[in-house]
């Protein structure tokens, strides 16, 4: 009998035979949830463990709010992070475009969740990519609460994994953006600059790159010290330190979040539809970066501008007569703003 069940054990399937590691994934929570504690908040104790993430709005101070959620992903330049090894700044990346996002509907974050599918569990992987997603929590101040992790063999081959973001924010009711019964023709366009690419375009990057015939580890033709894929790989900049405070004080009648579609989609989406925003493309400089793959990729610049932020990462309108006020207010709080353009009638 004992010899009989030997014999089975060794024939036997096993869940980790067929690819998933289960002690893998228990080893990787242990590794994360520090992580996740060190995005607590008012509201939310960010402890990991159970079937679901709770927050109290009311312990975050809100009276009677609205909330606003949103999901994202980083796209297709996770590809690079998976090419170079770099995998601690993506977690960053799908934050941003998840906060951006509400931030732009005057919501401030408050908790986030991540999910994270993978052909094999690193563990060691997995928390280079999570601790980029608690540092963008903790530079929005916004609680990780949860996620998931799935091991997915079959599904994703080789080191390939990708990764999708959920925030839930709030803003008090009666002051969410943008607020179109304010605006008016004459009205402030004030550009945040980017930090590079950000998390659109990067599919046209990779094209770029190939036609270059540089390599990720060669010297980034547009920035000094670091290498190509380093500098493609620059994280989304958030911005809810510098425009929640605007937001809160009843600066701004509207935010456009630059992503996909460029400075040509993206700026129409806060606007009525009397309203036209018309950018001064002049007033400020294409970025290195953004210089670089457009002579490399012999692109054409209305292309560019669809396509890419072209240095403009957040879009603020503002009444005409406030703009000095909130282009102080943004220095004071480390932030450079330039008028780059007006709301138009038409």
């Amino acid at each position: 009998m004992a010899d009989h069940d030997t014999q089975k054990a060794e024939q036997g399937l096993t869940y980790a035979g067929s690819g998933v590691d289960i002690d893998a994934g228990d080893a990787l929570v242990d590794r994360i949830k520090p992580l996740a504690a060190s995005t607590r908040r008012p509201g939310a104790a960010a402890d990991l463990g159970g079937f679901g993430g709770a927050f109290d709005l009311k312990a975050a101070g809100y009276d009677d709010p609205i909330l606003i959620s949103g999901t994202d992903g980083v796209g297709t330049k996770l590809k690079l992070a998976i090419a170079t090894g770099k995998l601690d700044t993506v977690g960053i990346d799908l934050v941003a475009m998840c906060v951006n996002d509400i931030l732009a509907q005057g919501a401030e974050p408050l908790f986030f969740l991540d999910y994270l599918a993978t052909s094999k569990l690193d563990p060691a992987r997995g928390e280079a990519i999570v601790s980029g997603i608690a540092a963008g929590c903790r530079e929005s101040g916004c609680a990780l609460i949860g996620g998931e992790t799935a091991e997915m063999p079959g599904m994703y081959d080789g080191e390939d994994f990708d990764l999708a973001g959920f925030v839930v924010g709030a803003a008090e009711r009666g002051r969410l953006l943008p607020d179109h019964n304010a605006m008016t023709a004459g009205d402030v366009l004030i550009g945040l600059p980017s930090s590079g690419v950000h998390s659109n375009g990067y599919s046209l990057v990779r094209k770029v790159v190939e036609r270059s015939g540089l390599d990720w580890t060669d010297p980034a033709p547009f920035a000094d010290g670091v290498t190509l894929g380093e500098a493609l790989l620059a994280p989304t900049q958030l911005y809810v330190k510098s425009c929640l405070p605007l937001i809160k004080a009843g600066l701004l009648k509207g935010l456009a979040h630059i992503t996909g579609g460029g400075l040509i989609e993206n700026p129409p989406r806060m606007t009525p539809e009397h309203l036209n925003p018309v950018m001064d493309f002049d007033s400020f400089d294409l970025p290195p970066v953004f210089k670089w793959l457009e002579e490399t990729g012999a692109i054409a610049r209305t292309e560019m501008h669809r396509t890419f932020n072209c240095g403009i990462g957040m879009l603020l309108c503002v009444d005409a007569a406030d703009a000095d006020t909130v282009l102080s207010k943004l220095a004071e709080l480390g932030e450079t703003g330039m008028i780059v353009g007006t709301l138009q009638a038409g």
